[in-house]
């Protein structure tokens, strides 16, 4: 689907508060960036937020920083922090194949991939973002044991990720393809706005949780 591109964009998000812009020049020094320090959790493919400002309004002793290469989508999140101003949340515009450029081995202890693109065409399959390749990205800066959590509608792009796992340098611990009818991997649960749509409409919301492998 191709994304409307909103004017001024670009500008407003590169002088926003909750938007750290030098996101390279934090590598190995994201705690400074959290008025407390808490362990750092990251969602991938942040979309227009709602997701990662609930679980930061839910989990203050958790720091969050959203990932998203769309400054059009982007700009939603922000001006919604505009309005929760969670001190615990930050957002950076990036592509999410240059997270081991930012964020150092152990930085992070988890990952949220919510609804990623499924990129359906075999020839794209590398850029999907439960992938083996971008598995491989995010085990670079999880530490032994760091855990991903995967939420998908698609059922096609879950049976691809879980064929992933173990060439990603992970290990599957949970998994369902009914989350909404499975009661032990709903407790706690935060749903996206796509898995409220989704859901609503009776699509079954397929998750799994994967750690990451001693090495």
């Amino acid at each position: 689907m191709r994304l409307r591109h909103i004017k001024g964009a670009e500008q407003a998000i590169a002088s926003n508060r909750f938007v750290v812009q030098d996101a390279m020049g934090q590598k190995g020094r994201w705690r400074e960036v959290f008025s407390e320090d808490h362990p750092i959790h990251i969602e991938v493919g942040m979309g227009k937020g709602r997701f990662i400002m609930d679980m930061a309004q839910e989990h203050p002793d958790i720091n969050y920083i959203g990932i998203e290469m769309y400054s059009s989508v982007l700009l939603r999140a922000v001006q919604k922090m505009e309005e929760r101003e969670l001190d615990n949340l930050r957002f950076i515009l990036m592509d999410a194949a240059m997270i081991a450029e930012v964020f150092e081995k152990g930085e992070v202890e988890k990952l949220y991939l919510n609804f990623s693109d499924p990129w359906p065409k075999d020839r794209h399959a590398k850029r999907r973002l439960p992938s083996h390749q971008f598995l491989e990205r995010f085990g670079k800066i999880l530490p032994d044991g760091g855990i991903i959590e995967f939420k998908t509608d698609n059922r096609g792009l879950f049976d691809f990720a879980l064929e992933e796992v173990e060439e990603g340098g992970f290990e599957l611990l949970e998994h369902t393809f009914d989350l909404h009818n499975n009661e032990e991997m709903m407790v706690g649960n935060i749903m996206t706005e796509y898995e409220e749509k989704f859901s609503s409409m009776g699509n079954p919301i397929c998750k799994y949780i994967i750690r990451k492998k001693h090495e």
